[in-house]
């Protein structure tokens, strides 16, 4: 399917990219893409000349992190779809039409799976291992199966980010775009795509301490997208360990030895936990009450006839 690249921007995040930046940009000039913005973390090599050199619009964020990078860009972007890649050259310009034709097609998002057609030694075990894991945390967490939450390689449409109401400031950002398309029911298409073994700088991501931060964000936010998974969790934790604690309390007590404040603790502990587990299922009861209105409210408005 044949489509208007002049109403597609090419938006690519950098810091310190200058070995790849310049090549990245011209294979989608090649392609015939004439938007393409740069967005640069206050890089200290020669990240933003390269770019520039290229035929890229460059424009320098102004705080930290690739989140808020992605943030201030799509503030600033006009067209109407908008193609959001690495610029380290682990992805390919190739596969930009693949991602792009489904938006043209009714899709709200479409995700390149890189974990499918991943080159040897693009991925160290540990990586692809952790990748793994935090999929399938949130297939649990967000009952949606998206197959690679933390690609790099993304489009959207201008609608489908309008919807979104972003925050997060660092690498946890392609964990809450991946929420938030969930939250708000978008369509998305998953796609595989190559992804290439780093051409020429040191990953920026720390195994884990960004993998701490992702889980913590995808638990997080399930608060307002599952609340049954993230209080029922929590409920589950507390009243285990008020039966951790009672079982200690009952070996002693068979012991001879009582521990009174043990044993109000334990009673704490359980009550309060099946309360927070009960308090989830009343928030996810609400929740569907809540989506079911939204949609029946949808149902009733007119349709939209192009002028």
């Amino acid at each position: 399917m044949k489509f208007n690249k002049d109403e597609v921007c090419i938006l690519i995040p950098t810091l310190n990219e200058g070995p790849t930046i310049s090549t990245v940009v011209r294979e989608f000039t090649a392609l015939g893409y004439t938007h393409i913005l740069v967005i640069d973390g206050k890089s200290t090599d020669n990240t933003v000349k390269n770019a520039r050199d290229a035929g890229a619009t460059v424009r320098t964020q102004s705080g930290k992190g690739k989140g808020n990078a992605i943030i201030e860009a799509f503030e600033v972007i006009e067209q109407p779809y908008i193609l959001m890649l690495d610029g380290d050259g682990t992805y390919s310009a190739k596969d930009a039409e693949k991602m792009l034709t489904p938006l043209f097609l009714g899709f709200d998002q479409v995700i390149g799976d890189r974990l499918i057609n991943a080159e040897e030694g693009s991925f160290s075990h540990l990586n692809l291992f952790g990748n793994h894991m935090l999929n399938l945390l949130f297939k649990v967490a967000h009952s949606r199966d998206l197959h690679d939450i933390l690609s790099g390689y993304r489009a959207f449409t201008k609608m489908a980010i309008q919807q979104m109401h972003l925050k997060e400031k660092g690498f946890e950002i392609e964990t809450e775009i991946s929420v938030e398309s969930v939250r708000n029911g978008q369509r998305v298409m998953v796609v595989p795509i190559k992804y290439c073994h780093r051409p020429g700088t040191a990953t920026k991501l720390s195994p884990f301490h960004d993998g701490i931060k992702i889980v913590s964000t995808i638990y997080r936010l399930a608060r307002v997208n599952n609340p049954m998974f993230y209080f029922g969790m929590m409920g589950v934790f507390t009243t285990v360990l008020g039966m951790l604690v009672g079982v200690f309390v009952v070996l002693e007590w068979f012991h001879g030895i009582e521990h009174i404040p043990l044993t109000i603790l334990t009673v704490l502990l359980i009550v309060v936990g099946i309360e927070i587990f009960m308090f989830g299922m009343i928030s996810d009861m609400l929740l569907i009450f809540h989506r079911e209105i939204i949609r029946e409210i949808q149902l009733l408005e007119p349709p939209k006839h192009p002028k």
